[in-house]
């Protein structure tokens, strides 16, 4: 096992993650976080390019009306214009953990040579870094993004 100083963003960073598009709407980002039990939500289209990332916390500051209101937003308002520290895959684990802290975040994302999605650090990331509970990989295996839509199903009614 490497020392924590030693230790880049790619031996740490989680690769499986769950993202919605930038045109999903706060309702169904809300859903999605709550049934896949995650804080972090990157918000990326289906290139890889990154608008940002949403925490449970922008999704309950930006709530206003009730679900038909917020299924007309779309979430990249809520991400747009705010900045988003992002690091990338050789970069060491202190500088990532220096960014979010200096950023004021529990995550950062990370961005591949073409400056596309490949993982996030979170806090978990860093404390199990730090704890001495980084699996030895070999290779990088392939990020595993989960792009979710979740359709509103309306039951039929029988007339039997």
């Amino acid at each position: 096992m490497s020392d924590v100083k030693d230790l880049t963003v790619a031996q740490v960073m989680s690769r499986t993650l769950v993202a919605v598009p930038p045109d999903e709407s706060p309702l169904l980002a809300w859903e999605i976080m709550r049934r896949a039990d995650v804080h972090h939500l990157p918000v990326v289209d289906t290139t890889g390019r990154l608008y940002g990332v949403l925490t449970r916390e922008d999704l309950a500051c930006h709530w206003s009306g009730g679900p038909v209101e917020q299924s007309h937003v779309h979430v990249h308002t809520l991400v747009a214009g705010r900045r988003c520290p992002r690091t990338t895959l050789g970069a060491s684990l202190a500088d990532a953990a220096a960014a979010m802290v200096g950023a004021g975040v529990s995550a950062i994302p990370v961005l591949n040579d073409a400056a596309r999605l490949a993982g996030m650090v979170t806090v978990t990331d860093v404390l199990r870094a730090v704890a001495g509970l980084v699996p030895e990989r070999q290779e990088l295996p392939e990020l595993m993004t989960g792009m979710f839509r979740l359709v509103p199903v309306i039951p039929t009614v029988s007339t039997r």
